[in-house]
């Protein structure tokens, strides 16, 4: 099976497996989002769950947010891990969107990026999911089973997303990533298959029978 056409049978499989696809970080508006992907480097989706509700509730808006000292930030989110620099850039990013944005979240790359703490897979998260514009975020699932699944070499997270991008329908990119994410978490996990156990994996590579090794971004 040729590349596109393993693109084209992993977008109906998921598809089918996937119709729905809620974002799995809680959150009530582009801010709230923001945050919570802010603080989701290096941490379960699940953690960040447990302890926004608190600090949504003491700064909902970039304003009551900024109005929170950094410590106040920091007790909130101490169960994350990077608490105290996640709690400096929500400090400071809060403050940049009440003095250079009317307290409002931009809905560009180039502005998110410049913001403290957001790359480009975070302003990529909230372009997509907040703003509906097409992205493809790409986590350690998505880069992993893009390799896996011979989508992309895995040289690098940025190469993984150029080619994601080429294989897959524009208007198919923001929920597509939702759907790997899924998929990775629930079927094609790190320890759980080696590219050879999944009914993914068994499709596309029905002969397969060597583990693929994953390179880490």
């Amino acid at each position: 099976m040729k590349k596109r056409e393993r693109a084209q049978r992993i977008l109906q499989r998921l598809e089918e497996t996937y119709p729905e696809t809620p974002i799995p970080l809680d959150h009530s508006d582009p801010f709230t989002l923001l945050i919570a992907v802010l603080l989701s480097a290096q941490c379960t989706d699940k953690k960040v769950n447990e302890v926004t509700p608190a600090l949504f509730a003491a700064g909902p808006t970039p304003a009551a947010m900024a109005a929170l000292d950094e410590e106040t930030i920091l007790n909130h989110i101490r169960q994350l891990g990077l608490a105290k620099t996640k709690a400096r850039n929500v400090k400071k990013l809060a403050q940049i969107l009440v003095t250079a944005y009317d307290g409002e979240v931009p809905a560009s790359f180039e502005e998110l990026e410049a913001l403290p703490g957001v790359g480009h897979k975070t302003a990529s998260v909230v372009m997509a999911q907040a703003f509906g514009v097409p992205a493809f975020p790409v986590d350690t699932h998505i880069h992993r089973l893009a390799q896996r699944w011979g989508l992309s070499s895995g040289d690098s997270v940025q190469r993984t997303e150029r080619d994601l991008k080429q294989l897959f329908p524009e208007e198919a990119w923001n929920k597509l990533h939702l759907q790997i994410i899924f998929y990775g978490r629930e079927y094609c996990t790190a320890r759980g298959c080696d590219g050879t156990v999944c009914p993914l994996c068994t499709e596309l590579y029905p002969n397969r029978r060597k583990p693929v090794i994953w390179r880490k971004p």
